[in-house]
């Protein structure tokens, strides 16, 4: 389970050190989509807050090996394929009930950023590439280490929770070249292939 504490005051999405995130749970990433376990160079956490304006996430991560991102990053605007490189996510569903609609959150370590609300039907995924959160990104790449921030404000798709919620959500981490073992998971999906769009693996995320 992944709780998420209420803080009085809302935060930005780069305030990676702010004294709220020291009462935050960590959620572990230390496996790969299939389940193997992943080197701890490769491994991160994520932490999950909220205030009556946004949720908050914060992804902190070793970082042993060449950044995988791209040479001309845009931030102004959401960047389609952003999961091909370096990247964090967070899978939100709302409703518990349909886990099968849920809504996409990636970060990369360049700042760079992107936002979908999907559905997964028994024929297939549909994607709503025009959602727009409002959602904010930032990163801070240290010495051996990579911080991602993301702030989602809440709205109309991703409802302010009350207090005692739960949701279903999942965390993921996408790290080096390209290959079957970049893909991290909180919770593993276990597919054949590599695949983050597995809404029954998906976990619980509950509002304290």
């Amino acid at each position: 389970m992944i709780v998420a504490c209420y803080i009085p005051e809302p935060m930005g999405a780069d305030e990676f050190d702010h004294p709220a995130w020291a009462a935050c749970q960590p959620v572990q990433i230390e496996h790969y989509w299939s389940g193997e376990p992943a080197p701890a160079s490769r491994h991160a956490e994520a932490r999950v807050c909220w205030s009556d304006e946004a949720l908050h996430v914060r992804f902190v991560g070793a970082q042993h090996e060449p950044l995988i991102v791209s040479e001309n990053p845009v931030t102004t605007e959401k960047t389609l394929g952003l999961w091909d490189r370096d990247v964090c996510e967070i899978f939100v569903a709302p409703d518990a009930a349909r886990p099968e609609r849920y809504f996409e959150f990636e970060a990369a370590p360049t700042g760079e950023w992107v936002d979908l609300g999907l559905v997964v039907r028994p024929g297939g995924r549909e994607t709503d590439w025009d959602f727009k959160s409002g959602m904010m990104a930032a990163a801070k790449v240290e010495a051996e280490s990579l911080k991602i921030g993301i702030r989602i404000p809440w709205g109309s798709a991703i409802p302010k929770p009350e207090q005692g919620d739960e949701w279903r959500a999942n965390v993921f981490r996408c790290v080096g070249p390209e290959a079957a073992d970049r893909y991290l998971a909180w919770r593993p999906t276990r597919t054949p292939e590599p695949n983050y769009h597995v809404p029954e693996a998906f976990g619980v995320l509950r509002f304290d």
